[in-house]
């Protein structure tokens, strides 16, 4: 159609006229320059990108369309190369999304230099757009939890499950599971404290309740736990799990204490087991060992692995943490996880803010820590034929978040560091799998 057009207008210009020779030339050369671009360069530096959450998204949009991707590992931000498209061309601009056209020799050349033994660099293969659940109560707004947030901001499609899908076995028709801020302990999220008086608390208590009672328990509990136990499985079997906030030591918790009564009556109408601290079991553990669980039912606090009363006053302004740098051509999982535009990233609160460096398995890969303070804020590791990572804290552009918070505007910040690591999480399925040498 374009070729039809190109000649039908040369043929217009008529031989002869004034200038008709500049104007063909011109547009034989500006069809030459189409003909060869074959690549899109998404860049993901902080200077060439102006919205770096939607490009994941524009990345899973075309993994959709059963187009590969190529991840360009350390280069230039952790930056995406896509086939060339005109619909692709133009659902960046309508996103935003900042790119760049390339002939076939630059789009080569880049992979030549990224190719090079010389070169911390890597491009990986993205093959399919992974199937994306994310586990969190029908009741949650959206805005309670930073991952539904930024998938809805990038426009990636997700499916919310809970506790009845969970137990009926339906993870597995997911590639990459996200657990919202939930307590797989029972506890209630340690809010009796300073909340056992208020609606919102007296309310989720009776729901939780009530699910569990009519999936057949008589405490939650029991309930969370084997809850718990459904998704070791999903992740033991080859799933892709990643936690944020309290559902991170809460879930390792609630499989430590497998057949330990640790709520006290407050929380489950009857007494804990005596000395239940001597019980636990962290060979059942993804990334936690050793670990005290805290008692006293008025402290917001699940046990010692969590380092937010242990840190100090850290000034809001000061608190950062450093992701790690791996060898993307040795190492490519971990880089992945790490793709950023900036190696220091802010830091930010939850009820689990950061994790304490003693009590994660040496089995388990520190992906972002603060050395300063002796914490944890990002880690990764392997569970059977599946992964897991761990992020600490609750909003990435939030510093302090609260229980009543208005929710972040990410249209505010579309080139946050701290976000962009959860999505290199939901894109990290998609990579093409290496076969194992025998």
């Amino acid at each position: 159609m374009i070729t039809t057009y190109l000649f039908s207008f040369i043929r217009f210009l008529a031989p002869g006229k004034s200038g008709n020779g500049f104007y063909i030339a011109l547009i034989l050369a500006s069809f030459s320059l189409q003909l060869k671009a074959s690549s899109i360069l998404i860049p993901m530096d902080a200077d060439s990108q102006n919205n770096h959450l939607k490009a994941y998204g524009i990345t899973y949009w075309v993994l959709t369309k059963q187009q590969k991707v190529q991840w360009l590992l350390n280069y230039r931000g952790g930056s995406f190369l896509l086939p060339d498209g005109e619909n692709i061309r133009r659902e960046c601009q309508i996103r935003g999304v900042s790119f760049e056209i390339l002939s076939d020799g630059q789009a080569q050349g880049i992979l030549d230099d990224i190719s090079s033994p010389s070169q911390n660099q890597e491009a990986v293969i993205l093959e399919k757009a992974p199937k994306i659940a994310v586990y969190s109560p029908k009741t949650n707004q959206p805005w309670d939890d930073a991952v539904t947030m930024v998938l809805t901001y990038a426009e990636i499609p997700y499916i919310t499950v809970y506790d009845e899908e969970v137990l009926d076995d339906k993870l597995v028709l997911y590639d990459w599971l996200h657990l919202h801020h939930e307590d797989f302990t029972g506890q209630y999220g340690k809010f009796y404290g300073a909340y056992r008086a208020a609606p919102w608390y007296l309310e989720g208590k009776k729901e939780a309740e009530a699910l569990a009672a009519k999936l057949g328990y008589s405490k939650v509990s029991e309930e969370k736990r084997d809850v718990a136990l459904k998704i070791r499985n999903y992740v033991i079997g080859g799933g892709f799990m990643f936690a944020m906030c309290s559902a991170t030591d809460s879930f390792d918790i609630a499989l430590a204490a497998d057949g330990v009564d640790i709520c006290e009556p407050m929380f489950d109408n009857d007494p804990s087991d005596a000395n239940y601290q001597n019980k636990l079991d962290f060979n059942k553990t993804f990334a936690f060992t050793n670990f005290t669980l805290e008692r006293n039912p008025l402290r917001y606090e699940f046990s010692s692995i969590d380092m937010t009363n242990k840190r100090g006053a850290v000034p809001k302004e000061s608190d950062y943490f450093t992701l790690m740098d791996f060898s993307a051509k040795w190492d490519p999982v971990p880089t992945m996880l790490c793709q950023n535009h900036t190696a220091l990233v802010k830091g930010f609160m939850g009820q689990t803010t950061a994790f304490a460096r003693n009590e994660i398995k040496p089995t388990v890969l520190v992906l972002g820590e603060n050395k300063i303070n002796g914490e944890a804020r990002y880690i990764h590791g392997i569970k059977g034929k599946g992964f897991f990572t761990f992020y600490g804290g609750h909003d990435p552009e939030d510093y302090q978040h609260r229980v009543g918070d208005p929710k972040t505007e990410l249209e505010l910040h579309p080139t946050s560091p701290g976000y962009r690591l959860i999505l290199n999480n939901v894109l990290f399925p998609a990579a093409k799998k290496k076969k194992q040498k025998t």
